[in-house]
């Protein structure tokens, strides 16, 4: 018998019950992914003035930019929807026309104090407090991109979450017939290894910016992946059919397993 067969049971062997636990845990996940990256476009996108994705929305989020402050940046990109055109505009000339606390309090504090405290405030410690001319001032520096503090904390949520995710997605992959062993842990091995760069390469981006290209490929080769992971085993758990060698041999390792 194939060493590539042995402890290998394919899902077609699995008893109904753990194939539908595996199905809603991999429509589950598969949501929960879609929905993350929609987040993540969302969060980006439009920092440089152009609404689509792009490198240089990564070089700002991650470096900062030498054109405007965080205030900006983030009333051209995630917070661009927040609030109305006009009082987009208003908040944005404000901070170039040199953001004077006489024109604050006659304007913009109306502003703020309608559109964003609900959320920007002193009882949420991770996002900017805009609850007073002061705290305000802060985001109307220059944009230096995201902080330490922030890059760590973003970090081993993202190390301990995008693990726990690909451990569960691939621990059921395993289960998937491919002629080529080797392939499957290809495919099981990418993404841990693009979460790696991936974090680091926020890290590297903040001195070296054109390192922002590998926040997308690391994170596009982890799409791809769950991607491929995804649909292989849904196909495979309902609709496909094994070849008549490749059932010879599952059969034989159903048999030995409940031998043993």
């Amino acid at each position: 018998m194939s060493m590539s067969w042995r402890f290998f049971i394919h899902f077609t062997h699995l008893p109904l019950v753990q194939r539908a636990v595996y199905t809603g845990t991999l429509l589950t996940l598969g949501l929960g992914y879609l929905f993350a990256m929609i987040y993540v476009v969302a969060n980006h996108a439009g920092r440089d003035g152009d609404p689509m994705l792009s490198v240089n929305d990564i070089v700002i989020a991650y470096s900062g930019s030498n054109e405007g402050t965080v205030l900006e940046g983030a009333l051209k990109g995630a917070m661009s929807n927040m609030l109305p055109a006009e009082e987009n505009i208003a908040i944005v000339n404000w901070v170039r026309e040199g953001n004077s606390e006489e024109a604050y309090n006659s304007t913009i504090k109306k502003i703020i104090d309608k559109r964003c405290v609900a959320c920007h405030n002193d009882r949420n410690p991770h996002i900017p407090s805009l609850q007073s001319f002061d705290k305000v001032m802060h985001t109307a520096e220059k944009d230096t991109g995201m902080n330490i503090f922030t890059l760590v904390r973003v970090s081993h949520i993202h190390l301990f979450g995008l693990t726990f995710i690909f451990f569960i997605v691939s621990s059921i992959f395993s289960h998937a017939y491919m002629r080529h062993e080797w392939l499957k842990v290809v495919i099981v091995s990418i993404p841990f290894i693009a979460i790696v760069f991936d974090i680091a390469s926020w890290y590297i981006t903040k001195v070296f910016q054109p390192f922002a290209w590998v926040v997308i490929i690391s994170g596009a080769m982890m799409g791809m992946s769950f991607a491929v992971q995804f649909i292989t085993s849904i196909w495979q758990m309902w609709f496909y059919q094994l070849p008549a060698e490749a059932e010879t041999q599952a059969r034989a390792t159903v048999l030995d397993a409940g031998r043993g």
